[in-house]
């Protein structure tokens, strides 16, 4: 089922099941504990819009990744890739409407969530998730409040203005291409005039190499692309058109918001405005100078790690 990867301590499954999409499912466990039943607990990565796991919580800068410490309060990290992601199954490139989309990518998440737990002991789980990905956790974490131990919501979409009236049909792509120039921009765009960047040359370079190959076809695109599902993008348009597609009111497990103080797609008034709505008593918004919405491949990676790590050790282990 699973195969040692000696190089980055980490085992790699693949959770399959008839009429679902196979996705892929890794683990990396603290120090030398054998199973996740022998962890102090578990954490669920669940990545953004644009790219999985391995590019996420499992990347290492200079020899360390997120996963990595992490692992260094004894929480075992589990990561995976949504259909269409990374190493798990795509979706037809003829779907003929967005892949990808929440409804889809919850389902994805409760089967992760229960391949985990019947590894564990049944015991509930920590959710950390990043921008697009916190709508998914958030709505999960609103419906199967006994499976979520605690929510860290990193950078998450939130929804903006009045719900508008229906607008005529609109036809939408099922995927849709992401240069690297699209990426590059990403970390560029919300770093005020005079200030260093917040990603250097060297890691974006070696990074985005790792990012074009994880879609075969990438290099035979002009520019190089990687084939993305728009069912992401489709939700935050209509997250930001006024609709609510996860309820703040239901989430009652510890939750931490965290974000960048650059990143304008989780602004000061988002985080106000979900915090408010939150159903949970025991929240907290943190906000990180000199961020931007990737901070987890910046430079202040390490407060991200250490500001997070702080509320998993009050109230996941």
């Amino acid at each position: 089922m699973g195969a040692a990867d000696s190089a980055v301590s980490r085992e790699s499954f693949r959770l399959c099941e008839s009429g679902q999409p196979t996705l892929a499912l890794q683990v990396q466990r603290p120090g030398s504990f054998a199973s996740a039943a022998h962890a102090a607990g578990d954490v669920i990565y669940l990545h953004g819009a644009t790219f999985g796991a391995d590019l996420s919580i499992f990347y290492r800068f200079d020899g360390r990744s997120w996963a990595d410490a992490i692992n260094d309060i004894d929480l075992a990290v589990w990561g995976f890739d949504l259909p269409g992601y990374g190493c798990s199954d795509g979706y037809p490139a003829d779907l003929g409407r967005p892949a990808g989309r929440i409804d889809d990518a919850v389902l994805q998440l409760r089967r992760v969530i229960a391949a985990v737990r019947e590894q564990n002991g049944g015991r509930a789980v920590s959710l950390i998730a990043h921008s697009w990905g916190g709508s998914v956790a958030a709505r999960y974490a609103g419906l199967h409040a006994r499976d979520v131990k605690a929510l860290v919501l990193f950078a998450p979409f939130v929804t903006r203005g009045q719900a508008a009236s229906p607008a005529g049909a609109t036809t939408l792509p099922s995927h849709y291409p992401v240069t690297l120039w699209a990426q590059y921009r990403r970390f560029v765009e919300d770093v005020p005039r005079g200030h260093p960047q917040v990603l250097s040359e060297v890691h974006f370079e070696t990074w985005g190499a790792a990012y074009l190959a994880t879609d075969p076809l990438a290099v035979h695109r002009i520019p190089p692309a990687v084939s993305t599902p728009y069912g992401p993008v489709a939700d935050i348009g209509a997250m930001w058109s006024g609709q609510q597609l996860y309820d703040p009111s239901r989430i009652v497990a510890p939750t931490l918001l965290v974000r960048g103080e650059w990143d304008s797609l989780c602004a000061d008034a988002d985080a106000q405005r979900l915090l408010a709505a939150l159903g949970t008593a025991d929240k907290d918004d943190v906000k990180i100078e000199r961020a931007t919405h990737l901070m987890h491949l910046e430079l202040q990676r390490t407060v991200l790690h250490d500001r997070v790590n702080r509320f998993l050790e009050r109230v996941a282990r």
